[in-house]
Parts: C-alpha cells; sequence; structure tokens
C-alpha cells in the first residue's frame, strides 16, 4: 500500500474505504469488516452517515491492532462552534470506540466553522486527534482559515473524479501543503461514467476495471481515494490497483474528460447552503 505523508508528518493510506450512504447496523459493519479483511487500513466515516456506531464495532471485531488502522470522521454543520465541536467529537469517539482519532473534517464550510477548527486544533495539542483538516472547503474560504490560524489543515477532502477533476484547485491546495482527498471518485455512475470509452478502452487493454482504472489514474496524481461499495467482490476489487500503472499518454488521455463542472452541485449555490444547513 502506498501512503501518503500529511504536512505535519503523519502518513494515510492513499486508498481508504468510505461508508457513505451504507445504513447502520450489520451492513456497514459487514462491508467495514470486508474491506479490513481484503487489506484497507483506512476507513472513512462521518456523523452525518449515522453510521459511526457499526464502524466502531467493525473495528473492535477486527482484530487489526489500533495503530495499523487509520479512522476518519467529520464534524457536522449543526455541531459546529468552540464547545459544541468538543462535545460532538466525545460523541463520535465513544461510537466509534476510540481513545484518539487518526483524522477529524470539518464537514462542510458553514457555521461557526471557526469555532469550531479552535476546539479541533485543541484537541490536536492534547493527542487526541493525529490530524486535523476540512472537507468541501473552495480555495478562497481554505486559504482565509489558513491565514487566520495557527494549524493548517493536513487534508481538504472534496469531489473528485475524470469528470470533475479538481487540476487547479490541487496546485492551489499542493501550494499550500494541503493534501487533497477525494470523495465520490466514481461520481455515483453519473454522466455514464461506467460506460465512458475511454475509461473502457484503458480498461481492456490492462484487463482491469473501469473503476480500477478511475482509481489507479487518481493514485497516480497523488490524490486520496474512499471508494465505497457494499458488495464484498467489489470492495476487493477496488483494492487490486496497485499491480498495474498508467502510462503518461493515458494519464493524459483520461484528462480529455474534465468538464470542470461538479456531478452533484454547486457548494455556493444558497438553495444548497440552506439545504445542508437544514440536514440534522
Amino acid at each position: 500500500m502506498k501512503n501518503i505523508t500529511l504536512n505535519n508528518g503523519v502518513e494515510i493510506p492513499v486508498l481508504g474505504f468510505g461508508v457513505y450512504q451504507i445504513p447502520e447496523a450489520q451492513e456497514c459493519e459487514r462491508c467495514v469488516l470486508e474491506a479490513i479483511e481484503a487489506g484497507y487500513r483506512s476507513i472513512d466515516t462521518a456523523a452525518a452517515y449515522h453510521n459511526e456506531e457499526a464502524v466502531g464495532r467493525a473495528i473492535q471485531k477486527s482484530g487489526v491492532p489500533r495503530e495499523e488502522l487509520f479512522i476518519t470522521t467529520k464534524l457536522w454543520i449543526n455541531d459546529a462552534g468552540y464547545e459544541n465541536a468538543k462535545k460532538a467529537f466525545d460523541k463520535s469517539m465513544q461510537k466509534l470506540q476510540l481513545d484518539y482519532l487518526d483524522l477529524y473534517l470539518i464537514h462542510q464550510p458553514f457555521n461557526d466553522y471557526y469555532g469550531s477548527w479552535r476546539a479541533m486544533e485543541e484537541l490536536y495539542k492534547k493527542g487526541e486527534i493525529r490530524a486535523i483538516g476540512v472537507s468541501n472547503f473552495q480555495p478562497d474560504r481554505i486559504l482565509d482559515l489558513i491565514l487566520n490560524n495557527e494549524i493548517v489543515p493536513a487534508i481538504n477532502q472534496i469531489e473528485t473524479h475524470p469528470f470533475y477533476q479538481q487540476i487547479e484547485t490541487q496546485d492551489f491546495l499542493q501550494n499550500n501543503k494541503v493534501q487533497i482527498e477525494s470523495w465520490g471518485p466514481f461520481a455515483e455512475g453519473r454522466n455514464n461514467m461506467f460506460e465512458n470509452e475511454v475509461l473502457k478502452t484503458l480498461a481492456r487493454k490492462h484487463g482491469k476495471s473501469v473503476a480500477q482504472i478511475i482509481l489507479r489514474w487518481m493514485i497516480q496524481r497523488d490524490v486520496i481515494v474512499i471508494p465505497k461499495s457494499v458488495h464484498k467482490e467489489r470492495i476487493i476489487e477496488n483494492f487490486n490497483v496497485f499491480d498495474f500503472e498508467l502510462s503518461i499518454p493515458e494519464m493524459e488521455e483520461i484528462k480529455t474528460l474534465d468538464t470542470r463542472k461538479s456531478a452533484f452541485f454547486d457548494h455556493r449555490d444558497p438553495e444548497m447552503v440552506k439545504f445542508l444547513n437544514g440536514i440534522r
């Protein structure tokens, strides 16, 4: 497994397992256990996913030493603020059954995320979190956060896939020592991603699936990826992307697929801001 070294020296696997939209209880627990058995050591969840308890149970049942795992969770909008963030962190830790967290992210750039960041900086300094970062932050917001706080976010987790490649944003983040991490690497199959002829041709050439081509392409860009699946065979398939390499011309060919537009929504759309703030 290839690791990425964050701006504070902490290492994170370049490939992890995400649990967004996997229901609580048995299915999520099963999927995380199968992912760990397949070799994944990085698990990404969030308070807003409502499955931290299932992730915690799977971690306990896996038998893998805690220090070999890299666990991420996220702070939701309604828990923003200095005091609220501390309480939310404690609640997440109880659900996950952990005594420290590897990565804590501010899930959305809304509400009092400055107060949240101050709380996260304190938790980081106390050793309760190994790294802190953000998710869904546009370059202007993340730069403002950097300029007005002590600790530079280790990661910005943002939508990144062949149709929305975030090339300029990745350059900006690298210049400011922030690691890019992808959510939605397959764009949930939108715009017929799995039927795209460029990706299908490369998949046939390498004897791989389209999903494996996409993951390999991002890994070679030094983008951390956290694909999700509820099917054991696909969980295993997504992990098996380290036995081949895309050439520079192949990487450039995938680059032509960039639409420079989100496949989902715009975080700066006032109606979307209103919608996200209403989620509990």
